[in-house]
């Protein structure tokens, strides 16, 4: 088991590397630009590699550095709870934890464009009441938080509801038989609002805004800035592929790499095609949502109440 998480950890760097390689891309395509190619955070990733590593006089050396490996760690674990089908709740409890990440690498260099970044990674944080909308929601679908038993059960679904129209069957259907991607739809709008956060030059990604040059890990050079690359393509993976395996299901691996490559390039193209928003902007929108989501949560629960569903 060991063995084949290692495989899968490798395959999923390379592969978060070209992901993020695809949406600058697709980015640059929509705004009639050429664009680097999609190996060039790769080549990033290995340039900052063999540049020489240092620590700002103004830094914090050990926080400097541990936060690093942190994140590094904070994403390998992720990984691990999704390749094994772990609870959902741990998934989100280590995003939780990456806010601090965030905070911490803009805090331990003492650079005030990292300390801006770090504050408005505090801001940012306003991602997280769609995260926990999100699981409440599912929960209340499913009635677990396991990822696999998750994704067995929208596989099921997607067969019933397959049965059904094949056999004209309409009278049969019950709501709550059907996918989480058709019944939970807010909660997946909810998760890609999650995902569109995290992704560069998106519409909420004012920790990572032109002022403040590269954000929050604007002084992590050289090796430092490798891991820290790692740990974002490893972050995209992860979320992308929990994004298919609670909303669509447990699909063939390859069915997973091209659906997280379809829900890739829609978050490329609203980040095209969307402005950055200012931190009071992002927070408005994310708990407007959060609020038409709890609003939805609790019209089920109460049509549940009432054998209704």
């Amino acid at each position: 088991m060991m063995i084949e998480f290692l495989v899968l950890l490798i395959a999923a760097i390379f592969a978060g590397l070209l992901l993020h390689g695809l949406h600058r891309k697709i980015i640059a395509r929509v705004q009639c630009r050429p664009g680097p190619p999609i190996w060039q955070e790769v080549l990033h990733t290995l340039k900052f590699s063999f540049k020489q590593t240092w620590i700002p006089k103004t830094a914090s050396q050990v926080l400097y550095v541990a936060i690093v490996l942190i994140a590094i760690g904070i994403w390998v674990a992720a990984l691990w709870v999704v390749a094994t089908g772990a609870t959902l709740l741990i998934l989100f409890a280590l995003y939780m934890l990456h806010k601090i990440v965030e905070h911490g690498t803009g805090l331990s260099s003492g650079s005030p464009y990292t300390k801006f970044g770090a504050i408005r990674s505090v801001m940012s944080a306003a991602a997280e009441l769609p995260l926990l909308a999100t699981v409440a929601i599912v929960c209340l679908f499913t009635e677990t938080l396991s990822i696999g038993e998750i994704a067995a059960g929208n596989i099921a679904a997607w067969d019933t509801v397959a049965k059904d129209i094949a056999t004209g069957n309409i009278v049969s259907w019950h709501i709550l038989q059907w996918p989480l991607l058709i019944i939970a739809f807010p909660a997946a709008v909810s998760l890609y609002l999650l995902i569109l956060s995290k992704a560069h030059y998106g519409p909420f990604s004012v920790i990572e805004a032109k002022e403040l040059v590269s954000g929050y890990w604007t002084e992590h050079f050289g090796g430092w800035r490798a891991l820290l690359n790692i740990a974002t393509s490893l972050k995209t993976v992860v979320l992308l592929s929990a994004f298919v395996l609670v909303f669509i299901g447990a699909v063939p691996w390859w069915l997973v790499i091209i659906l997280m490559i379809i829900l890739l390039i829609s978050v490329s193209f609203v980040c095209a095609a969307t402005p950055m928003l200012n931190p009071y902007q992002v927070v408005t929108v994310q708990t407007v949502w959060t609020i038409v989501v709890v609003i939805y949560g609790a019209v089920v629960w109460l049509l549940k109440l009432g054998g209704l569903l």
